[in-house]
């Protein structure tokens, strides 16, 4: 591939745009959102100057309702050889190509599973999807062409490609994204309202829960618009499971023993079944998360401070499979954990203690990963961590 237009310039827009171009693709660029299009250009994601031919591949990065008439419209100007688009909803568009007079057998449904809860080509990084899953729709008249520049798109990306149906890929991410996004909602919806101080004493388990309820509500209302009926199938079920916990929870008040007991042991089979479902949800493929050791560090909170302790694990030469990170902001300093693979664990406490940090035991540490040493101990920052650093 060696030349590509993108259409439309917000995160995952000017993600692959950015991705393109580092791997030497001439990328151009189209937004009816100018001040988008221009911070895109601005990034070196690519050209706003219209293409002087045909392009190999043109990406339509727009909402799921406007796939159809953007294409169309794209045809019709032959601005490229074949058309993909990164839309989360792949059986709406595929139906309305034909009802916009779109050709489907130049054009590849795709959908790379990466993001952020902030949106935006500020927000686009060159690197967000290496790793990830990208699904790639192909429907019964996509010509040959078209999956291989498809899949040429995902490996030049730096994705994985996964190839399915339309209708199953909309049930999976109702499932796996579409639902708990909704969840995550409606549990951030009951913190609006609430009392200051029980909001002070939240830990990062509510941070976990709510952090996609940041999405933007624009996006996301075209998303779930497009994937009503999946979506709803899916939280039907929810709601049934929900229903029989809340018999449960009021079971437990019961003044019958028997009734009790029977409450309890059907509590620990629900929290089992969220235990096993967990454990399905894929990690990175080299090693299983409870395979990591947690170094635990505690962090002054002060500006610079977290740049001096990753400067300082970077001298290692570790590899950091994941980093947690919790801090109240009305507490002086908060806690990180590095999780590393076992063998690493020497090398990084050798460079966090040249480097001044120190340590203290903390038999809390770990949260279900192995801490260092069965529990290495937190480590305290210096008390002036050089921001430079």
């Amino acid at each position: 591939m060696r030349t590509a237009i993108v259409v439309g310039t917000g995160l995952i827009g000017t993600s692959v745009a950015l991705a393109l171009s580092r791997r030497g693709v001439t990328v151009y660029l189209d937004d009816t959102d100018t001040t988008a299009a221009r911070t895109a250009e601005a990034l070196g994601a690519g050209s706003l100057q219209l293409p002087g031919k045909q392009v190999d591949l043109a990406v339509l990065a727009v909402p799921p309702g406007r796939i159809g008439a953007v294409l169309a419209r794209c045809q019709l100007d032959d601005l490229a050889h074949t058309y993909t688009d990164v839309a989360s909803v792949k059986a709406r568009p595929s139906d309305e190509i034909a009802s916009a007079g779109g050709d489907p057998s130049s054009y590849i449904g795709g959908h790379p599973l990466a993001g952020s809860e902030r949106s935006g080509p500020l927000a686009a990084r060159a690197d967000l999807f290496e790793g990830r899953p990208w699904v790639l729709t192909p429907s019964p008249r996509t010509d040959r062409a078209s999956l291989n520049r498809g899949l040429e798109l995902v490996s030049l990306c730096g994705g994985v490609p996964v190839l399915m149906d339309a209708a199953g890929h909309d049930r999976a991410v109702a499932l796996t994204s579409h639902a708990p996004h909704l969840i995550s909602s409606l549990m951030a919806a009951r913190l609006e309202e609430a009392e200051s101080e029980h909001i002070r004493v939240s830990g990062q388990g509510l941070r976990d829960v709510t952090r996609i309820a940041a999405g933007e509500p624009a996006l996301w209302g075209d998303i779930l618009e497009a994937n009503a009926e999946a979506v709803t199938s899916v939280l039907e079920a929810f709601a049934t499971d929900l229903d029989r916990l809340l018999s449960v929870l009021r079971a437990q008040r019961s003044a019958d023993a028997a009734v009790r007991a029977r409450a309890t042991g059907e509590l620990d089979r629900i929290l089992r079944r969220g235990n096993r479902g967990h454990a399905r949800v894929p990690h990175k493929q080299r090693a299983r998360p409870d395979e990591f050791v947690a170094i635990p560090v505690a962090i002054p909170d002060q500006p610079g401070a977290l740049a001096a302790l990753f400067s300082a694990v970077s001298e290692a030469e570790v590899n950091v499979e994941d980093v947690r990170i919790e801090h109240s902001l009305d507490q002086p300093r908060g806690l990180v954990e590095l999780l590393v693979d076992p063998a690493s664990v020497a090398g990084v406490r050798r460079v966090l203690d040249a480097n001044g940090w120190s340590r203290h035991e903390d038999p809390h540490a770990g949260h279900g990963v192995r801490s260092a040493d069965r529990a290495v101990g937190s480590m305290t920052g210096r008390r002036n961590p050089d921001p430079a650093r």
